[in-house]
């Protein structure tokens, strides 16, 4: 369905916009292994704008200002559990800021659909890759560390430095994802 002076849907819009911020951040991070924050944080902010301006536009000062918040809903949302990860050290910042803005772009239940699909496919690509480095090995038993440390005594947790944790590039599963979620929604334009 077309909206008057709009050309395409608007959901058209956010997609290419989210696809195009996880790929920069995607090619940003593999030769860095930094996302930077001008990136995802104007990605948030563009997230907010366009869903007040259009919501400006279809309904006027009441469904802008219900847009904009459902779009930091999104970014809120998104935003949960990778911060729950990078508390533990298990994703980066940059990360959960590309996560959060995925979620102001294309709200929560895009967002987290999209997320969902970048958290699959890290879970498929990373074992093959760790392994072919040699490296999975040492990571499972890190990572079993770190899982079982909360719920250890003190005098039975095994502290992991941080130079043997081998960090996996996480900006191109964000494109993947959001390469997910256009194509499942993409038809329902």
């Amino acid at each position: 369905m077309l909206q008057k002076g709009w050309g395409m849907p608007p959901t058209a819009y956010l997609f290419g916009l989210v696809l195009a911020v996880t790929a920069v951040a995607a090619v940003y991070d593999w030769r860095t292994g930094h996302i930077p924050n001008w990136l995802t944080l104007g990605a948030v902010a563009a997230g907010v704008v366009f869903h007040a301006g259009y919501g400006l536009v279809t309904g006027g000062a009441q469904a802008a200002l219900s847009a904009a918040g459902f779009s930091v809903v999104g970014a809120v949302v998104c935003a949960a559990v990778p911060l729950l990860l990078y508390r533990f050290g298990a994703i980066g910042g940059g990360d959960v800021k590309l996560l959060a803005a995925m979620g102001a772009l294309l709200r929560p239940m895009l967002g987290i659909e999209a997320e969902l699909y970048a958290f699959i496919a890290i879970a498929i690509v990373a074992p093959g890759k760790l392994a072919y480095d040699g490296k999975l090995g040492a990571v499972l038993g890190n990572t079993l560390a770190i899982a079982k440390n909360p719920f250890l005594p003190k005098e039975r947790r095994r502290e992991v430095p941080a130079e043997v944790l081998t960090p996996v590039i996480f900006g191109p599963a964000t494109f993947v994802g959001a390469c997910g979620v256009a194509l499942m929604h993409w038809s329902s334009l």
